[in-house]
Protein backbone atom coordinates (compact mmCIF):
# COMPACT_ATOMS: atom_id res chain seq x y z
CA UNK A 1 0.00 0.00 0.00
CA UNK A 2 1.37 3.47 -1.14
CA UNK A 3 -0.14 6.55 1.25
CA UNK A 4 -0.42 9.49 -1.26
CA UNK A 5 -0.83 13.22 -0.58
CA UNK A 6 -1.82 14.89 -3.65
CA UNK A 7 -1.18 18.68 -4.28
CA UNK A 8 -3.74 19.92 -6.16
CA UNK A 9 -6.52 17.08 -6.25
CA UNK A 10 -9.16 19.72 -7.64
CA UNK A 11 -7.05 19.95 -11.14
CA UNK A 12 -7.09 18.07 -13.69
CA UNK A 13 -3.97 15.92 -13.06
CA UNK A 14 -5.03 15.67 -9.50
CA UNK A 15 -8.30 14.58 -10.68
CA UNK A 16 -6.71 12.05 -12.93
CA UNK A 17 -4.70 10.87 -10.20
CA UNK A 18 -8.00 9.89 -7.89
CA UNK A 19 -8.89 8.33 -11.01
CA UNK A 20 -5.93 5.71 -10.78
CA UNK A 21 -6.83 5.42 -7.09
CA UNK A 22 -10.15 4.10 -7.81
CA UNK A 23 -8.43 1.75 -10.36
CA UNK A 24 -5.93 0.49 -7.58
CA UNK A 25 -7.77 0.98 -4.53
CA UNK A 26 -5.78 -1.95 -2.68
CA UNK A 27 -2.33 -0.25 -3.37
CA UNK A 28 -3.16 3.34 -2.71
CA UNK A 29 -4.82 5.29 0.10
CA UNK A 30 -5.56 9.07 0.25
CA UNK A 31 -4.27 10.42 3.07
CA UNK A 32 -3.96 14.35 2.50
CA UNK A 33 -5.55 16.29 -0.17
CA UNK A 34 -4.56 19.73 -0.60
CA UNK A 35 -6.30 22.32 -3.56
CA UNK A 36 -6.73 26.63 -4.33
CA UNK A 37 -10.18 27.48 -3.88
CA UNK A 38 -12.22 24.64 -4.92
CA UNK A 39 -13.55 23.53 -1.85
CA UNK A 40 -17.49 22.50 -3.32
CA UNK A 41 -14.94 19.53 -5.07
CA UNK A 42 -12.66 19.04 -1.98
CA UNK A 43 -15.24 18.57 0.12
CA UNK A 44 -16.21 15.98 -2.46
CA UNK A 45 -13.24 14.35 -2.94
CA UNK A 46 -13.10 13.82 0.96
CA UNK A 47 -15.95 11.89 1.83
CA UNK A 48 -15.10 9.61 -1.38
CA UNK A 49 -11.40 9.24 -0.43
CA UNK A 50 -11.44 9.92 3.79
CA UNK A 51 -7.97 11.84 3.41
CA UNK A 52 -7.08 12.21 7.46
CA UNK A 53 -5.82 16.17 6.13
CA UNK A 54 -7.16 18.95 3.92
CA UNK A 55 -5.61 21.94 2.80
CA UNK A 56 -6.67 25.32 1.39
CA UNK A 57 -5.02 28.01 -0.15
CA UNK A 58 -6.68 30.67 1.55
CA UNK A 59 -8.29 31.02 4.70
CA UNK A 60 -11.88 31.92 2.91
CA UNK A 61 -11.22 28.46 1.21
CA UNK A 62 -10.68 26.72 3.63
CA UNK A 63 -13.91 28.12 6.23
CA UNK A 64 -16.09 27.08 3.04
CA UNK A 65 -14.56 23.34 3.24
CA UNK A 66 -15.55 23.95 7.03
CA UNK A 67 -18.64 24.65 6.43
CA UNK A 68 -19.44 21.48 4.02
CA UNK A 69 -17.37 18.81 6.13
CA UNK A 70 -17.58 20.34 9.42
CA UNK A 71 -15.11 18.75 11.93
CA UNK A 72 -14.58 16.24 10.97
CA UNK A 73 -11.33 16.63 9.28
CA UNK A 74 -8.95 18.73 10.00
CA UNK A 75 -8.49 21.68 7.68
CA UNK A 76 -4.86 23.28 6.89
CA UNK A 77 -4.91 26.43 4.82
CA UNK A 78 -2.20 28.62 2.93
CA UNK A 79 1.46 28.06 2.35
CA UNK A 80 1.45 26.07 5.68
CA UNK A 81 -1.51 24.34 5.08
CA UNK A 82 0.30 22.63 2.05
CA UNK A 83 3.41 21.94 3.63
CA UNK A 84 1.46 20.05 6.41
CA UNK A 85 -0.35 18.14 3.53
CA UNK A 86 2.75 17.50 2.07
CA UNK A 87 4.84 16.15 5.38
CA UNK A 88 1.91 14.37 6.93
CA UNK A 89 3.81 11.02 8.81
CA UNK A 90 1.63 8.33 7.01
CA UNK A 91 2.37 9.77 3.45
CA UNK A 92 4.81 7.84 1.19
CA UNK A 93 4.57 9.98 -1.83
CA UNK A 94 3.96 13.59 -2.74
CA UNK A 95 1.95 14.35 -6.02
CA UNK A 96 3.28 18.01 -6.54
CA UNK A 97 0.09 19.13 -8.38
CA UNK A 98 -0.25 22.90 -7.49
CA UNK A 99 -0.47 25.42 -10.22
CA UNK A 100 2.24 27.95 -10.30
CA UNK A 101 5.54 28.37 -7.50
CA UNK A 102 3.05 27.72 -4.50
CA UNK A 103 4.12 24.38 -4.18
CA UNK A 104 8.08 24.92 -3.94
CA UNK A 105 8.24 25.07 -0.12
CA UNK A 106 5.94 22.02 0.45
CA UNK A 107 7.88 20.31 -2.03
CA UNK A 108 11.07 20.63 -0.21
CA UNK A 109 9.55 20.55 3.12
CA UNK A 110 8.35 16.57 1.88
CA UNK A 111 11.92 15.74 0.63
CA UNK A 112 13.35 16.61 3.81
CA UNK A 113 11.03 14.31 5.60
CA UNK A 114 12.03 11.90 3.62
CA UNK A 115 8.71 11.41 0.74
CA UNK A 116 9.17 10.61 -2.46
CA UNK A 117 8.17 13.15 -4.72
CA UNK A 118 5.95 12.35 -7.96
CA UNK A 119 6.50 15.71 -9.98
CA UNK A 120 3.78 17.07 -12.20
CA UNK A 121 4.26 21.00 -11.24
CA UNK A 122 7.56 22.03 -13.58
CA UNK A 123 7.60 25.39 -12.21
CA UNK A 124 9.16 24.07 -8.99
CA UNK A 125 12.47 22.49 -10.87
CA UNK A 126 12.38 25.63 -13.63
CA UNK A 127 12.87 28.43 -10.71
CA UNK A 128 14.56 26.28 -8.08
CA UNK A 129 16.11 23.11 -9.72
CA UNK A 130 19.67 23.37 -8.09
CA UNK A 131 17.58 23.69 -4.63
CA UNK A 132 15.53 21.10 -5.17
CA UNK A 133 17.89 18.59 -6.51
CA UNK A 134 20.70 19.29 -4.02
CA UNK A 135 17.72 18.56 -1.40
CA UNK A 136 16.64 15.02 -2.91
CA UNK A 137 20.35 13.93 -3.47
CA UNK A 138 21.27 14.88 0.37
CA UNK A 139 17.94 12.71 1.44
CA UNK A 140 17.89 10.36 -0.73
CA UNK A 141 14.50 10.98 -2.31
CA UNK A 142 13.44 9.71 -5.16
CA UNK A 143 11.94 12.06 -7.63
CA UNK A 144 9.53 10.92 -10.67
CA UNK A 145 8.15 13.08 -13.38
CA UNK A 146 5.13 12.77 -14.26
CA UNK A 147 4.78 15.41 -17.43
CA UNK A 148 4.45 12.74 -19.97
CA UNK A 149 7.35 13.88 -21.91
CA UNK A 150 9.71 13.51 -18.78
CA UNK A 151 7.83 10.41 -17.92
CA UNK A 152 8.48 8.99 -21.37
CA UNK A 153 12.21 9.70 -20.90
CA UNK A 154 12.55 8.42 -17.63
CA UNK A 155 10.92 4.95 -19.00
CA UNK A 156 13.43 5.13 -22.02
CA UNK A 157 16.49 5.44 -19.33
CA UNK A 158 15.20 3.24 -16.66
CA UNK A 159 18.53 1.41 -15.76
CA UNK A 160 20.80 2.49 -18.04
CA UNK A 161 23.79 4.78 -17.18
CA UNK A 162 24.21 8.35 -17.57
CA UNK A 163 27.29 7.64 -20.45
CA UNK A 164 25.05 5.76 -22.50
CA UNK A 165 22.92 9.22 -23.06
CA UNK A 166 23.63 11.07 -26.41
CA UNK A 167 20.70 13.60 -26.13
CA UNK A 168 17.04 13.64 -24.97
CA UNK A 169 14.65 14.49 -27.47
CA UNK A 170 11.24 16.49 -25.84
CA UNK A 171 8.26 16.09 -28.22
CA UNK A 172 5.05 19.31 -28.42
CA UNK A 173 1.80 18.87 -30.09
CA UNK A 174 2.57 22.33 -31.57
CA UNK A 175 -0.41 23.47 -30.24
CA UNK A 176 -3.05 25.36 -31.65
CA UNK A 177 -1.38 27.78 -33.65
CA UNK A 178 1.23 25.22 -35.31
CA UNK A 179 0.66 26.33 -38.48
CA UNK A 180 -0.46 30.17 -37.84
CA UNK A 181 1.76 32.80 -39.28
CA UNK A 182 3.26 35.27 -36.94
CA UNK A 183 0.54 38.09 -38.03
CA UNK A 184 -2.37 35.94 -37.49
CA UNK A 185 -1.16 35.29 -34.27
CA UNK A 186 -1.38 38.54 -32.84
CA UNK A 187 -4.96 38.59 -33.02
CA UNK A 188 -5.44 35.00 -31.19
CA UNK A 189 -7.87 35.29 -28.32
CA UNK A 190 -7.85 33.31 -24.99
CA UNK A 191 -10.74 31.62 -26.16
CA UNK A 192 -8.70 30.09 -29.56
CA UNK A 193 -5.79 29.61 -27.26
CA UNK A 194 -7.16 27.42 -24.11
CA UNK A 195 -8.64 25.09 -27.28
CA UNK A 196 -5.79 22.83 -27.77
CA UNK A 197 -6.06 20.24 -30.37
CA UNK A 198 -4.37 17.32 -28.43
CA UNK A 199 -4.73 17.51 -24.49
CA UNK A 200 -7.00 18.90 -21.88
CA UNK A 201 -5.48 20.78 -19.39
CA UNK A 202 -5.67 23.85 -17.08
CA UNK A 203 -5.65 27.14 -18.64
CA UNK A 204 -1.91 28.36 -17.80
CA UNK A 205 -0.72 25.30 -18.89
CA UNK A 206 -2.75 25.14 -22.30
CA UNK A 207 -2.03 29.08 -22.84
CA UNK A 208 2.10 27.63 -22.20
CA UNK A 209 1.22 24.51 -24.73
CA UNK A 210 0.33 27.45 -27.54
CA UNK A 211 3.17 29.71 -26.92
CA UNK A 212 5.72 26.97 -26.57
CA UNK A 213 6.79 27.96 -23.10
CA UNK A 214 5.30 24.85 -21.81
CA UNK A 215 8.36 23.03 -23.92
CA UNK A 216 10.50 25.51 -22.83
CA UNK A 217 10.03 24.72 -19.31
CA UNK A 218 10.63 21.14 -19.94
CA UNK A 219 13.64 21.70 -21.52
CA UNK A 220 14.76 23.16 -18.55
CA UNK A 221 13.02 21.25 -15.98
CA UNK A 222 14.38 17.73 -17.83
CA UNK A 223 18.49 19.47 -17.40
CA UNK A 224 17.66 18.86 -13.66
CA UNK A 225 15.89 15.64 -13.76
CA UNK A 226 17.97 14.05 -15.64
CA UNK A 227 21.64 16.01 -15.60
CA UNK A 228 21.57 16.60 -19.25
CA UNK A 229 23.39 19.86 -20.39
CA UNK A 230 21.04 22.09 -22.67
CA UNK A 231 22.97 21.32 -25.77
CA UNK A 232 22.05 17.59 -25.63
CA UNK A 233 18.24 18.39 -25.26
CA UNK A 234 15.71 19.29 -28.84
CA UNK A 235 12.61 19.76 -28.70
CA UNK A 236 10.63 18.48 -32.16
CA UNK A 237 7.12 18.92 -32.91
CA UNK A 238 4.99 16.12 -33.26
CA UNK A 239 1.41 17.04 -33.50
CA UNK A 240 -0.24 13.43 -33.50
CA UNK A 241 1.03 13.49 -29.60
CA UNK A 242 1.61 9.48 -29.40
CA UNK A 243 5.39 9.35 -29.06
CA UNK A 244 6.18 11.30 -25.70
CA UNK A 245 9.63 11.41 -25.90
CA UNK A 246 12.80 9.74 -27.14
CA UNK A 247 16.50 9.16 -26.31
CA UNK A 248 19.20 8.90 -28.41
CA UNK A 249 22.20 7.01 -26.84
CA UNK A 250 25.99 7.00 -27.88
CA UNK A 251 25.15 4.27 -30.75
CA UNK A 252 22.96 6.16 -32.67
CA UNK A 253 19.82 3.99 -31.11
CA UNK A 254 16.79 6.25 -30.67
CA UNK A 255 14.29 4.82 -27.65
CA UNK A 256 10.62 5.92 -27.80
CA UNK A 257 8.21 5.93 -25.18
CA UNK A 258 4.77 5.70 -26.94
CA UNK A 259 1.00 5.92 -25.44
CA UNK A 260 -1.98 7.20 -25.88
CA UNK A 261 -2.88 10.63 -24.70
CA UNK A 262 -4.05 10.87 -20.78
CA UNK A 263 -2.47 11.74 -17.91
CA UNK A 264 -3.38 8.55 -16.02
CA UNK A 265 -0.81 6.48 -17.65
CA UNK A 266 2.40 8.65 -16.69
CA UNK A 267 0.40 9.17 -12.89
CA UNK A 268 -0.13 5.73 -12.69
CA UNK A 269 3.79 4.81 -13.41
CA UNK A 270 5.09 7.25 -10.98
CA UNK A 271 2.95 5.78 -8.66
CA UNK A 272 3.84 2.44 -9.11
CA UNK A 273 7.19 2.89 -9.86
CA UNK A 274 9.68 0.56 -9.89
CA UNK A 275 6.76 -1.96 -10.55
CA UNK A 276 4.11 -1.89 -13.75
CA UNK A 277 0.66 -2.32 -13.43
CA UNK A 278 -2.56 -3.20 -15.41
CA UNK A 279 -4.99 -0.33 -16.45
CA UNK A 280 -7.99 -0.18 -17.81
CA UNK A 281 -6.89 2.83 -20.97
CA UNK A 282 -7.28 1.37 -24.25
CA UNK A 283 -3.79 0.75 -25.73
CA UNK A 284 -2.44 2.16 -28.23
CA UNK A 285 -3.90 0.88 -31.60
CA UNK A 286 -0.95 1.31 -34.07
CA UNK A 287 -3.03 0.17 -37.12
CA UNK A 288 -5.33 3.42 -36.90
CA UNK A 289 -2.80 6.17 -36.80
CA UNK A 290 -1.44 6.60 -40.25
CA UNK A 291 1.61 8.73 -39.91
CA UNK A 292 3.57 10.15 -37.19
CA UNK A 293 4.67 13.41 -38.48
CA UNK A 294 7.88 15.37 -37.39
CA UNK A 295 8.85 18.82 -37.59
CA UNK A 296 11.34 21.14 -35.93
CA UNK A 297 9.70 24.42 -34.06
CA UNK A 298 9.71 27.67 -35.36
CA UNK A 299 11.53 29.75 -33.00
CA UNK A 300 10.23 33.03 -34.91
CA UNK A 301 6.79 32.75 -34.60
CA UNK A 302 7.34 30.89 -30.96
CA UNK A 303 10.07 33.05 -29.74
CA UNK A 304 9.56 31.65 -25.51
CA UNK A 305 11.47 28.12 -26.84
CA UNK A 306 14.51 30.45 -28.05
CA UNK A 307 14.07 32.38 -24.25
CA UNK A 308 14.17 28.98 -22.48
CA UNK A 309 17.10 27.86 -24.07
CA UNK A 310 18.47 31.33 -22.90
CA UNK A 311 17.85 31.39 -19.86
CA UNK A 312 19.16 27.72 -19.22
CA UNK A 313 22.64 28.72 -20.46
CA UNK A 314 22.50 31.82 -18.65
CA UNK A 315 21.58 29.78 -15.65
CA UNK A 316 21.51 31.05 -11.82
CA UNK A 317 18.20 33.15 -11.18
CA UNK A 318 17.83 33.99 -15.13
CA UNK A 319 14.97 30.64 -15.59
CA UNK A 320 13.18 32.40 -12.26
CA UNK A 321 13.11 35.40 -14.03
CA UNK A 322 11.74 33.44 -17.13
CA UNK A 323 9.17 31.81 -14.76
CA UNK A 324 7.81 34.43 -13.20
CA UNK A 325 7.60 36.59 -16.11
CA UNK A 326 5.80 34.11 -18.21
CA UNK A 327 3.11 33.85 -15.34
CA UNK A 328 2.57 37.45 -15.15
CA UNK A 329 2.26 37.71 -19.19
CA UNK A 330 -0.17 34.63 -19.23
CA UNK A 331 -2.63 36.15 -16.47
CA UNK A 332 -2.74 39.38 -18.22
CA UNK A 333 -3.12 37.94 -21.44
CA UNK A 334 -6.16 35.57 -20.25
CA UNK A 335 -7.75 38.72 -18.40
CA UNK A 336 -7.66 40.61 -21.72
CA UNK A 337 -4.82 43.12 -20.93
CA UNK A 338 -2.26 41.61 -23.44
CA UNK A 339 -2.04 40.41 -26.62
CA UNK A 340 -0.76 37.11 -27.59
CA UNK A 341 2.51 38.18 -29.01
CA UNK A 342 3.11 40.46 -25.64
CA UNK A 343 3.75 37.15 -23.85
CA UNK A 344 7.21 36.80 -25.47
CA UNK A 345 7.52 40.04 -25.17
CA UNK A 346 7.27 40.65 -21.53
CA UNK A 347 9.13 38.16 -20.65
CA UNK A 348 12.52 39.39 -22.90
CA UNK A 349 11.66 42.57 -21.60
CA UNK A 350 11.91 41.44 -18.05
CA UNK A 351 15.07 39.08 -18.86
CA UNK A 352 16.60 42.13 -20.68
CA UNK A 353 16.50 44.48 -17.31
CA UNK A 354 17.58 41.58 -15.13
CA UNK A 355 20.94 40.84 -13.99
CA UNK A 356 21.52 37.10 -12.96
CA UNK A 357 22.83 36.12 -9.55
CA UNK A 358 23.40 32.49 -7.94
CA UNK A 359 20.05 30.91 -7.12
CA UNK A 360 21.00 28.46 -4.81
CA UNK A 361 19.13 28.97 -1.55
CA UNK A 362 15.33 29.69 -1.98
CA UNK A 363 16.11 33.15 -0.98
CA UNK A 364 17.85 33.81 -3.51
CA UNK A 365 15.08 32.13 -5.25
CA UNK A 366 11.91 33.75 -3.89
CA UNK A 367 14.04 37.20 -4.46
CA UNK A 368 14.08 36.88 -7.95
CA UNK A 369 10.58 35.94 -8.28
CA UNK A 370 9.60 38.91 -6.35
CA UNK A 371 11.40 41.44 -8.51
CA UNK A 372 10.47 39.28 -11.64
CA UNK A 373 6.63 40.00 -11.00
CA UNK A 374 6.92 43.36 -10.07
CA UNK A 375 8.60 44.20 -13.35
CA UNK A 376 7.22 41.94 -15.29
CA UNK A 377 3.78 43.43 -14.22
CA UNK A 378 4.60 47.19 -14.59
CA UNK A 379 5.75 46.35 -18.47
CA UNK A 380 2.72 44.42 -19.27
CA UNK A 381 0.56 47.08 -18.46
CA UNK A 382 2.33 49.16 -21.34
CA UNK A 383 2.39 46.42 -23.70
CA UNK A 384 -0.92 46.52 -25.72
CA UNK A 385 -0.50 50.28 -26.50
CA UNK A 386 2.46 49.19 -28.63
CA UNK A 387 0.90 45.79 -29.82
Amino acid sequence: MRNLAILGSTGSIGRSALAVVDEHPARLRVVSLAAGENADLLAEQAARYRPQLLAMATAGAAARLRDHIGTAVPVAEGAEGLVAAATHPDVDLVLCASAGTAGLEAALAAIEAGKAIALANKEILVMAGEVVTAAAARCGVPILPVDSEHNAIHQCLHGRPRGEIRRLVLTASGGPFRTHSREAMRAVTPAQALDHPTWRMGRKITIDSATLMNKGLEVIEARWLFDVAADRIDVVVHPQSVVHSMVELTDGSVMAQLGVTDMRLPIQYACSYPDRWETSIPSLDLTRLGQLAFEAPDHERFPCLALAYRVLREGGTAPVVLNAANEVAVAAFLAGDLPFMGIPEVIAHTLDAHETGPAASLQEVRAADAWAREWAAAFARGVELRG
